[in-house]
């Protein structure tokens, strides 16, 4: 698939306005409609590679997580996002379409706190079982009394 098909697919199937820019179509969903969006660039759009995910805390307007799939045969990017607004840290889980979400939603949720409802095994990747907080977070409390940093 051409990146300009998959910009009328995603419109005609999702009613979402996608942007082109070269070879990577971006397009912002409503939470709810996060997985349907994968699926939709999984199954029918070609994107069988997941290449990244993360997110973005926007402080009062809360967090966004971000992913981009890529179609490697035709050379081409899908770059979703979605918001999941102020004091909400909710977002389904991809791992049920793309095995290589699971390490990169375990570390969004160990830096940032997003919950990906539905993920197997939702726990700590890069920090301590017993590490309290998510330290990429804008309201994370650093102890700037610690001694090896005076």
């Amino acid at each position: 698939m051409t990146p300009s098909a998959a910009v009328t697919a995603l419109r005609e199937k999702l009613g979402v306005e996608p942007a082109l820019e070269g070879r990577v179509v971006s397009v912002d969903v409503p939470v709810e409609r996060w997985v349907e969006c994968a699926r939709l660039a999984r199954t029918e759009l070609g994107c069988l590679y997941f290449n990244w995910l993360s997110a973005v805390d926007w402080k009062e307007q809360g967090l966004e997580v971000l992913c981009r799939l890529d179609d490697l045969d035709g050379g081409w990017a899908l770059a979703m996002r979605t918001k999941l607004g102020p004091d909400r840290v909710h977002c389904p889980t991809l791992t049920g379409l793309y095995r290589g979400a699971d390490w990169m939603e375990r570390e969004c949720w160990d830096l940032l706190g997003v919950v990906f409802d539905g993920h197997p095994d939702l726990r700590r990747i890069l920090l301590g079982q017993d590490w309290v907080g998510h330290p990429l977070r804008k309201d994370y409390a650093v102890d700037t009394a610690y001694e090896p940093y005076r």
